[in-house]
């Protein structure tokens, strides 16, 4: 499982080396057409700053030469606002004084309707709180039941789950899963999670072992920006995951996330670190070039003027019209939002910006009808 090869690496020394790489380290990674969770290290330091329109080059050619001009259309729904968990950082955390509410499967139903009219979505995002007992498997089963008549390609981000329970919701026609560890430091992640499942970092880190033991058809993985000060050895923790998931279950596909914490209603926690918008262009070069075939998406948290110009240089994701909220699309329109989202443009805005700057919103890149049949045979 990943949490014994975690332990093996030193979260102080991997700093050490990030803050020690220097310019040959770059032009070095830079050369490679294959690189290495080493190079990754050089090209997210300080030392790449002056490089960052050859990254930018690079990964701009890497994209194309592997998606085209194409970027996938999805969009969130909130099923559920209930949560166990005491996440410092969350508006969902269970000491806050807020109305809880889970949609029943007839609200589900008009909240996927309603979005269908909101633009020809055909990947959904299924998400909720960590609440096993009033919103666990079944609850999730059948939400994804529902989804079949809507939607093709369905994903979960909800509690880690056992891998028989993958396994289950696949039969409920589950294709992917999204998981952010939010952050790898070990000793630090219980300041940010005391309570609550998710104070549990083994059972959490290796749930992407469970996804993939599981055949779970496609993995996301996530660092929260704003936990750790050490946001690039966070980041180098989740690319050696990255590395150790495709070695151990490589018919999977596997997406990155680099999601910076949004405002939420949550009293006395502010970001340990801000990181700057040539910071998140940076590390995402850096992970396109380390990986040429990794999803990279960026959610509504990113203002759109990012999104837009991103999408040309690496992103191959991204999210629109997005609510937060359980329910938020029809049903409770005015419910607590688990954080506040920066681009607030209509589907058809993004698409349209998307189609200015010559690439080509994808709103159906899975079919149900796939299932089962080898890639190849797929294409």
């Amino acid at each position: 499982m990943f949490s014994d090869y975690l332990d093996t690496i030193s979260w102080e020394e991997t700093t050490e080396r990030i803050m020690g790489k220097t310019d040959a380290d770059v032009r070095r990674a830079l050369a490679k057409s294959r690189c290495d969770v080493e190079d990754f290290m050089a090209l997210i330091s300080p030392a790449a700053e002056p490089y960052l329109e050859q990254m930018a080059q690079l990964s701009r050619m890497y994209t194309r030469e592997r998606f085209g001009n194409t970027v996938s259309i999805f969009i969130p729904i909130y099923i559920t606002n209930s949560c166990t968990n005491s996440c410092v950082y969350c508006s969902f955390h269970i000491s806050n004084k807020m109305p809880r509410i889970i949609l029943t499967p007839e609200e589900i139903e008009r909240e996927y309707r309603a979005i269908k009219q909101l633009g020809p979505f055909d990947n959904l995002l299924i998400v909720t709180g960590e609440n096993p007992v009033k919103a666990g498997v079944p609850y999730l089963a059948e939400a994804l039941d529902i989804a079949g008549k809507y939607f093709n390609n369905l994903k979960i981000e909800v509690m880690p789950l056992k891998s028989e329970e993958y396994l289950e919701l696949r039969k409920h026609g589950l294709y992917g899963v999204i998981c952010f560890q939010e952050t790898y430091h070990r000793a630090n992640y219980n300041l940010y999670h005391p309570r609550g499942m998710k104070a549990r970092f083994d059972w959490r880190v290796n749930a992407f072992d469970r996804m993939g033991q599981a055949g779970v058809h496609s993995i996301g993985l996530g660092v929260l920006i704003g936990l750790e000060k050490e946001w690039r050895t966070d980041i180098t923790m989740m690319a050696h995951h990255l590395r150790y998931l495709q070695k151990n279950y490589w018919q999977t596909r596997y997406s990155i996330n680099f999601p910076r914490m949004r405002p939420a209603e949550n009293d006395g926690f502010e970001p340990n670190v801000i990181m700057s918008d040539r910071e998140l262009a940076q590390v995402t070069f850096a992970m396109r070039i380390f990986d040429h075939d990794v999803d990279i998406s960026y959610s509504t948290r990113e203002p759109a003027d990012i999104r837009d110009a991103m999408a040309t240089l690496g992103v191959t994701t991204m999210s629109a019209e997005s609510h937060t909220d359980p329910g938020g699309y029809c049903c409770y329109p005015r419910s607590l939002a688990q954080f506040h989202v920066s681009d607030e443009r209509r589907a058809g805005e993004v698409a349209a910006a998307l189609k200015a700057r010559g690439m080509e919103p994808v709103w159906k890149d899975w079919d149900s009808v796939f299932e089962g049949v080898p890639l190849n045979a797929a294409r």
